[in-house]
């Protein structure tokens, strides 16, 4: 059974506009969730432009934070300034404690996440934009477990040599009609 999570946050549509506008083509990111990678800040070295491959990794690291369950480390991969459009709340998050607030609720559920489609495109040296969607596996406190697709938009930008998200929306993706 597919239980779908309501959601009223507005839908980035610019985001497919900018990936188009890039000219950079798509990149689809690898179908597993990073269980067990170690969350570390991704670094480049260099001036140059980051590759694909790289700015994709991003949701890797971000996944293994919501697997770990600590909603501090998952907050700490978003810019102080960042903007969140999350898939389970109506809320807008514009600050770290209002994120950090988000995912001590989301993270309630165990989600773990996996890419179904990815667009990447990096924009400079210092942003990256990453859309798509996205499957969530959630685990109720029963133990058992629903499945909610998204669509989703990161921004990222490199900030003291570390890439961290700027802007994420997420929103369930619609059935087809």
């Amino acid at each position: 059974m597919q239980h779908r999570v309501p959601v009223r946050a507005a839908l980035v549509a610019t985001a497919a506009i900018l990936a188009a506008a890039t000219g950079a083509g798509p990149a689809v990111a690898g179908a597993q969730p990073a269980h067990h990678a170690a969350i570390q800040p991704v670094q480049s070295t260099g001036a140059g432009k980051p590759s694909k491959a790289q700015i994709a990794a991003l949701f890797d690291r971000w996944n293994a934070a919501l697997v770990g369950g600590n909603p501090r480390e998952v907050a700490a991969l978003y810019a102080p300034d960042a903007v969140l459009l999350p898939t389970a709340s109506p809320k807008i998050r514009t600050n770290r404690a209002q994120i950090v607030d988000y995912f001590e609720h989301f993270l309630q559920k165990k989600p773990t996440g996996t890419k179904i489609r990815a667009i990447v495109s990096v924009l400079d040296a210092n942003t990256a934009l990453d859309t798509g969607v996205y499957r969530f596996t959630l685990t109720d406190k029963d133990g058992n477990k629903t499945s909610v697709d998204a669509r989703y938009t990161y921004l990222y930008e490199k900030r003291g040599g570390t890439w961290l998200i700027v802007n994420h929306h997420s929103s369930v993706l619609p059935p087809e009609g």
